[in-house]
């Protein structure tokens, strides 16, 4: 057996498909290939792959991150379900090594490309669900994500009020939060209130400085929106 298809065996074997299979081969035939050699390339599995691998990783948040709303839940699915994510995913499957990619290509270092890996990965997981089934496909993207899933609950929990309310304000439409300051005492110990406006949402936070006011706000106003 020669080394390639030694080495492709292996990465068959880390997808639980056979190294035969025609569907992974598809998987793995970057565009400029099919032109130069009038077959067809990988483009439509992408396309299946994406939504597969979206359906995965929303189902892993709703199941292990039930504390999070709605809200935080897409913040983290995005930071997971993203071309250097999904290119880093397959970089750990060593994907850039199997895919058949044109001439001109290769010598533009198109293996290293996020987006052409990216794309083969989500290509893979079609592979994996019209080969295995959705199950079998739903366990290895949540197997494979898991340092990325990791590592967006770590930053969606660590976001400050306000960013965290302008996230959620922009994903329903509203625009950015609007704050209006007033100072209140004399001036060797003065504190500021903050009111946050955002569509039909106000609330009111103090704090001895005018971020810490704001602060204080934004986290009320997280509190007490109406998807909480």
């Amino acid at each position: 057996m020669s080394l390639l298809l030694s080495s492709l065996a292996t990465l068959a074997e880390r997808l639980g498909l056979d190294p035969q299979s025609e569907v992974l081969a598809l998987a793995l035939t970057h565009s400029s290939y099919a032109a130069e050699h009038g077959v067809s390339s990988n483009e439509r599995l992408e396309f299946l792959g994406d939504a597969v691998v979206g359906l995965a990783v929303a189902d892993l948040i709703v199941r292990d991150f039930p504390q999070q709303n709605e809200g935080a839940s897409s913040i983290m699915r995005s930071r997971v379900v993203n071309e250097s994510s999904l290119a880093n995913a397959a970089g750990r499957l060593e994907l850039g090594g199997h895919l058949r990619i044109g001439r001109g290509v290769v010598k533009e270092r198109g293996r290293e490309r996020p987006s052409i890996l990216a794309d083969a990965f989500e290509a893979v997981v079609a592979a994996i669900y019209l080969e295995r089934g959705y199950d079998v496909a739903r366990d290895f993207v949540q197997r494979t994500l898991a340092p990325e899933v990791a590592a967006a609950s770590s930053s969606t929990s660590s976001l400050d009020p306000k960013t965290r309310l302008l996230q959620w304000a922009e994903q329903r439409g509203l625009g950015a939060p609007h704050y209006e300051l007033r100072a209140q005492g004399p001036s060797h110990d003065t504190h500021f209130e903050a009111t946050v406006s955002v569509g039909d949402l106000r609330a009111t936070g103090t704090g001895p400085s005018k971020k810490r006011a704001e602060t204080s706000a934004a986290e009320r106003a997280w509190q007490e929106r109406h998807d909480a």
